[in-house]
């Protein structure tokens, strides 16, 4: 009998990979039967910043989401890029992209918010392939190898039947306002943030928290390579957390296992938990 494959393709709607980036990803995807990664060209495209053109980066995007042959598509980079094409993307993807998974975090989130308003697809909070170069990022791939391959070791623990959405701090504040950002009501939302001051996060704690209104928690993943000012703030993330949820009465639950880490959980959207949703 011929194996059933999963076949994922990954594209680069933010920044690049390298081409070293994705061998080491397939050499690690070896260990996992059935599973066949694509890497699509523009991933190694480079425009500036960005993965190539706006243009450039949305038609790989749409590509992926669009051709059956895949049951996910897999985000190879955040960094920044994703909301420049999130909503013209979104509009053309056709009823292939309906049952696929779509997995990656940081600026990845612009794009799987947009999915969740839209109800396309099953959104799904993961590590993507450049993590590979993090320290212990073999681990941060596999984590994400094994959830498609069936195995949910790595989702994150604290999971408890209510509906749940998982976001870099900053992008979601970003999401705020627009038309990618989805209704949150009644689910318990997990924020985590990297290189920002202590006073940045207090801010985005403030504007995002004055969105949240109706959903049934907040939990805080960690924050990570904080800058040192020149004036301590004088309260932790935790701290600022906390403040902003006691502010707009919005249960503040605790910690969370997201961060941009080699530790990062799993964080399915919605109340799905395996791969298949």
């Amino acid at each position: 009998m011929v194996p059933v494959m999963t076949r994922i393709a990954i594209c680069a709607p933010s920044r690049s990979i390298t081409h070293d980036d994705a061998a080491r990803v397939t050499a690690l995807a070896e260990d996992f039967a059935g599973i066949e990664l694509h890497f699509h060209p523009q991933c190694f495209f480079e425009h500036g910043h960005f993965a190539g053109t706006d243009r450039q980066r949305q038609d790989a995007l749409v590509e992926c989401a669009n051709d059956p042959a895949f049951a996910a598509v897999w985000f190879a980079r955040g960094g920044y890029g994703s909301n420049r094409i999130a909503e013209d993307a979104i509009a053309r993807f056709d009823h292939a992209a309906q049952d696929k998974a779509f997995l990656g975090y940081s600026d990845g989130g612009y794009l799987l918010g947009g999915l969740y308003r839209q109800k396309i697809g099953r959104p799904i909070h993961a590590s993507m392939p450049a993590d590979v170069r993090r320290s212990g990022g073999d681990a941060a791939v596999r984590r994400v190898l094994g959830f498609i391959a069936g195995d949910n070791y790595g989702l994150e623990p604290g999971l408890d039947g209510h509906p749940v959405v998982a976001f870099n701090l900053i992008t979601l504040a970003m999401l705020c306002g627009t038309p990618l950002m989805p209704g949150l009501a009644g689910h318990v939302v997990l924020v985590e943030e990297v290189s920002e001051y202590d006073y940045s996060v207090d801010r985005l704690f403030f504007h995002v928290t004055a969105h949240l209104g109706g959903v049934a928690g907040l939990r805080l993943g960690r924050v990570s390579d904080v800058p040192v000012n020149e004036i301590e703030f004088g309260q932790s993330a935790e701290d600022i957390a906390r403040h902003w949820c006691a502010r707009h009465s919005i249960p503040y639950l605790g910690r969370a296992e997201i961060g941009h880490d080699a530790g990062n959980t799993i964080v399915p959207f919605g109340l799905a938990r395996g791969f298949a949703g």
